[in-house]
């Protein structure tokens, strides 16, 4: 027991923490895989699939797994009540949430192949970055994020591998080019 809450009060605080983050995280992937297009898209469709490339029903799956580690990761340093860090772990997984919502618009639906890069490149440095403060708050919240950040390192090469099949950004891309007919 500590001085100011007993482990079951601290067991409860967490599973209130997890029954909010869980769901949110969950919801706010699904709503951002559905903005815009998808892999459903004629877009990606037609273009050159890198030799990494998984079969697509893997990704639902993997995605869902790894949204419910982060929603209890986030759960654990959001119940640890008046840990050093705790305020700046929580700001450092926001933001990297939003980084990470805003890659599937970007590349599917703006279908921008060069910018995700960017988008992701910049987003494996915001996990490790949460992944330190999470460690400095909670050893078990840094650990459930690990998979994450092998997940989208993985993406990450995946994406470079879509750029570098299909340079000039998939098919339907504007050339700038301009034909003009008579009549």
């Amino acid at each position: 027991m500590t001085g100011l809450a007993s482990r079951r009060q601290l067991r409860a605080s967490l599973m209130r923490w997890a029954l909010f983050t869980v769901p949110l995280v969950l919801l706010l992937g699904f709503l951002s895989g559905r903005v815009g297009s998808s892999a459903d898209s004629p877009w990606f469709q037609a273009l050159a699939k890198p030799d990494i490339f998984p079969p697509p029903m893997w990704f639902g799956i993997v995605w869902t797994i790894l949204y419910v580690m982060m929603g209890l990761a986030l759960a654990i340093v959001c119940a640890a009540w008046g840990a050093r860090g705790r305020t700046a772990a929580i700001i450092a997984f926001a933001v990297q949430l939003a980084v990470n919502l805003a890659w599937s618009p970007v590349f599917f639906g703006m279908q921008q192949i060069s910018t995700a890069l960017i988008v992701i490149a910049v987003l494996d440095v915001l996990v490790i970055v949460t992944i330190v403060l999470f460690w400095r708050v909670r050893r078990s919240a840094a650990l459930l994020l690990l998979p994450y950040l092998a997940w989208i390192a993985f993406a990450t090469l995946l994406n470079y591998e879509f750029l570098r099949t299909n340079p000039e950004g998939g098919p339907g891309q504007e050339s700038g080019a301009a034909q003009r007919y008579e009549i």
